[in-house]
């Protein structure tokens, strides 16, 4: 679980492995201007220091949030079945159909 160090944290800090810079968000499709859409799914594709919570070849739903791509970092749903921060290199981005976007989002 990783979150931003600011002022409104719950008092968990970021993991060292997330305070890297990286080129991370590359590996998730954005649009023209360089934002994430709205909503989606994204395949994990890593999950080192985080075996318990993020398993590799599943599908997970991505929740918005701006701050945190800027840190290189991105927000999803885990196996807890609440949503916190990890690298974003650690998913990459799936497009998914209207109709399996539909279906996904009824089985969660």
């Amino acid at each position: 679980m990783v979150l931003l160090d600011m002022q409104r944290s719950t008092g968990i800090k970021r993991m060292a492995s997330a305070k890297k810079n990286s080129s991370s968000s590359a590996s998730l499709k954005t649009d023209q201007a360089g934002h994430l859409p709205r909503s989606g799914y994204v395949l994990c594709v890593r999950n080192e220091k985080y075996a318990a919570s993020l398993e590799r070849g599943k599908l997970y739903r991505r929740i918005p949030d701006s701050p945190s791509q800027r840190h290189g970092l991105i927000r999803v749903t885990d196996e807890s079945g609440e949503d916190y921060l990890y690298p974003a290199d650690f998913f990459t981005s799936i497009p998914v159909s209207k109709r399996l976007h539909r279906i996904l989002s009824k089985s969660k």
